[in-house]
Parts: structure tokens; sequence; C-alpha cells
């Protein structure tokens, strides 16, 4: 028993549907993998431990802060910029401060520029890696502890970079149950590094 022209078609049409739907599911993870193998689009790299090469060259790395909109942290790099040897592990801080009445959660999404910088920028510890969580009035130092790659003495483009920039951005997220749930009560912070 053959199929008709028709049928024929629909059949295509719900496995061309079927194939296009798979694909974009996949499209979100895939991109996520590749910027972390790459660095492309500026992000950066995680490490267990610092490099065990340290060149004799050095790069200048700044730290840049913000808020997403109406996100009422006050937040702030402590130093605006540090000049470390390539492979050198660096330490710089973040400071952020909950000015309002009531316990905020946020979290921070980064990036590096240039852009064919950010697969060299590796991160060894980092509060951008858990949701972190300000009682009212609060202050918090936040570290970030990262060194530069010495690959990049090797990248045709990375290799002319004299500075990279590491940018956070805090974003506004639900407060974890069991510090919602408490009220006015005083908290820990969740996350802090």
């Amino acid at each position: 028993m053959s199929l008709s022209k028709t049928q024929k078609s629909a059949t295509y049409l719900v496995g061309v549907v079927v194939f296009m739907g798979a694909m974009a599911w996949a499209a979100v993870p895939f991109y996520d993998w590749f910027c972390r193998v790459t660095g492309f689009g500026g992000t950066t790299g995680v490490a267990e431990a610092g490099s065990d090469v340290i060149l004799d060259k050095t790069i200048k790395v700044r730290f840049d802060a913000s808020v997403e909109r109406d996100f009422p942290w006050i937040f702030k790099p402590v130093q605006r910029e540090m000049t470390i040897r390539i492979g050198e592990t660096g330490l710089a801080f973040y400071e952020a401060t909950n000015p309002t009445d009531r316990p905020i959660a946020g979290t921070a999404s980064y990036n590096v520029a240039p852009y064919s910088a950010g697969g060299y920028f590796t991160k060894i510890d980092c509060f951008c890696f858990e949701m972190q969580v300000l009682q009212p009035g609060e202050t918090v130092m936040m570290p970030v502890t990262f060194y530069v790659d010495p690959e990049i003495t090797e990248d045709r483009d990375a290799k002319f970079a004299k500075a990279i920039t590491l940018s956070y951005t805090f974003h506004e997220t639900d407060l974890p149950e069991d510090v919602a749930s408490l009220g006015d009560e005083t908290t820990p912070t969740v996350g802090q590094n």
C-alpha cells in the first residue's frame, strides 16, 4: 500500500518540523558550550588552580560593574585596574550593598573584552559562580581569583591585547525559599565566598 503525494508531503513536513524543533532545543546548550570552549563573546574559562607557567610579560586587567535596571544594589569594583604578569594569579574584590529594607538575591553575569581574550581569562574562584543574598543594609566584599593563560601570547589576535576588561552585571533573582520564608528574621548570606 503506497502513500499518496499528500501523505508523503505531510510526513516530510512533520519530520522537518520535529527536526527544527530539536535543533532549536539543542541550540542554547550547544552555544553555551561553544562559548565556554572558545571564549567566544567574551566568555571566560574556569580552572581549579592557577597556571604553572608565569611569563615576564604583563597585562593590565580592568574591572567594571553594573546592575540591571531597577535592581537596587550598589555594586562596584574596589580596585578599577591592576597590572599582573601573564600566568600570575590575581585577586580582585567587588563591593555590593543592599540599601533597602528587605533581603534581595542576585546573580552576576559577566564577560571579558576584547572578546578575543575571553578564552584566556581564567577564573579560579568567583562570587559569580553562586547566587548572592544580601540582607537589608548589608555590605559585602566579593572576591574573584583569576589568571590570564600564557597561551594568549600564541593567539594571532589576542596576543596584541594590552588590557582586558572584566565586566559584571548583577540581576535580581527570586529569594531561596529558606530565606523568603523567614520574613524579617536575619539570615546568613547565601553563596558568599
